[in-house]
């Protein structure tokens, strides 16, 4: 299957998209998001998510990668923890389902996610990759020719995903 933990700088990975964890008014944040501005260039990407945005949690906007070696970025609002009673788990499987589906739509042949909401959103990593990785599988069923990335630079949630995957999908 063509599912790969790595750990690797996002904006440096040479693939047909790259996944932003956005928010919802897809404005400049830090962590990735604010990496992945910065190496596609600030006013270009600006420009493009002021004219998609709003993109509602759990749906996928996809704009130029302008700097970034990658030709598209998709940017997906990931759900806020809040204690895992209000769809937050709904919404994360759906943020990777509606990415796949974008990144379909546009011809890529691989593609490049964050763990989405694991982060300052607080969702718990051992949740967020079992969802992350779930999700991919079951899209990668039925496009066995697409190849993904989760990139993950957090060691626990690495070794979770490497666990989860097996030793042949992990690269360091």
């Amino acid at each position: 299957m063509p599912l790969h933990v790595v750990r690797q700088d996002i904006t440096t990975m040479a693939v047909d998209a790259v996944v932003n964890a956005a928010n919802t008014s897809l404005a400049m944040g830090g962590g990735v998001c604010g990496a992945i501005f910065r190496a596609a260039g600030v006013g270009p990407m600006q420009r493009a998510c002021a004219a998609a945005a709003p993109v509602p949690t759990g749906e996928a906007a996809v704009t130029p990668g302008f700097g970034l070696p990658a030709r598209y970025v998709i940017h997906t609002p990931g759900p806020v923890w809040r204690g895992g009673t209000r769809g937050e788990k709904r919404l994360l499987r759906s943020c990777y389902r509606r990415c796949l589906a974008v990144a379909d739509e546009h011809g890529c042949s691989s593609v490049a996610f964050p763990l989405i909401s694991g982060g300052i959103y607080g969702y718990p990593v051992d949740e967020a990759v079992a969802v992350a990785v779930d999700e991919i599988r079951t899209f990668l069923d039925g496009h066995p020719e697409m190849t993904v990335y989760l990139t993950l630079m957090d060691d626990h949630a690495f070794e979770v995903a490497s666990a989860l995957l097996g030793p042949d999908a992990a690269a360091r």
